[in-house]
């Protein structure tokens, strides 16, 4: 079965079409480029099922609808349960967990191998989630990702530029100083999360690591790292393959 794939975030919109063997097609635009996705799908094989997290809103959700008129398949846009995929859900209130944050856990719980691990998104904002080994979902952060961090910096003080910055241990600039400590908080956050599920389980956790920022934060990480292209993506094609619980 064709199943396109759709992961609509805060910043871009990320697709794939997936053919039940690997990824036949795949793309991404920033939202104010959407409509060049009306041009790539125009060129791809019809999928024959079309699942869809969207944590962008009704108008992406209304444009996309309108996209996938040009397709007799169903379609499923995803929400987070109590339990899905071997994977339960560990929030107090389940469908307060959004659904992108749902699907790449989903993902992780099927790439791990069942192993503890921390599922990392890094792109507008970063999220860091802890999963067991036995699929529960105990809980993670949600902090700014590098981007948003370094704007909100600027903006909020009359000193700070955006300058461009490089890393460095000890930084002997202001820009390398907002470069440096913008990676040092949030690989401390991640590494903080990784100490305590070391401590819980008593085992070295995996970290799954994906999305756009993921090649800049990766080297300021102090355990094993896996990155993903799109674990969304892995994790909607997979719901797709459940039966659908509505």
């Amino acid at each position: 079965m064709k199943i396109l794939a759709v992961d609509a975030g805060n910043t871009r919109i990320k697709w794939g079409l997936h053919d039940g063997h690997g990824w036949e097609a795949r793309g991404s635009t920033d939202h104010g480029q959407r409509q060049s996705l009306l041009v790539a799908w125009s060129e791809i094989p019809a999928p024959e099922l079309i699942v869809v997290s969207n944590v962008a809103g009704p108008e992406t959700r209304a444009f996309l609808e309108g996209g996938f008129e040009c397709w007799d398949a169903p379609r499923r846009w995803i929400s987070s349960r109590v339990e899905q995929a071997g994977v339960q859900n560990g929030y107090s209130n389940p469908t307060q967990l959004g659904c992108d944050r749902w699907a790449a856990l989903i993902a992780a719980r099927r790439l791990s191998d069942g192993a503890v691990c921390l599922v990392v998104n890094a792109g507008t904002a970063v999220t860091v989630d802890a999963l067991g080994r036995d699929g529960h979902f105990l809980g993670g952060l949600i902090t700014p990702g590098p981007d948003l961090m370094k704007r909100a910096l600027a903006g909020s003080t009359t000193a700070l530029g955006l300058e461009p910055g490089v890393f460095q241990p000890f930084p002997t600039s202001t820009a390398n100083a907002i470069e440096s400590g913008t990676y040092q908080a949030l690989g401390g956050a991640v590494d903080r999360m990784a100490e305590l599920l070391r401590y819980r389980d008593a085992s070295e956790p995996r970290c799954l690591l994906s999305g756009g920022a993921a090649a800049a934060l990766r080297p300021h990480l102090r355990l094993s790292v896996q990155v993903v292209d799109n674990l969304v993506l892995e994790g909607l094609v997979i719901i797709a393959r459940e039966p659908d619980p509505q």
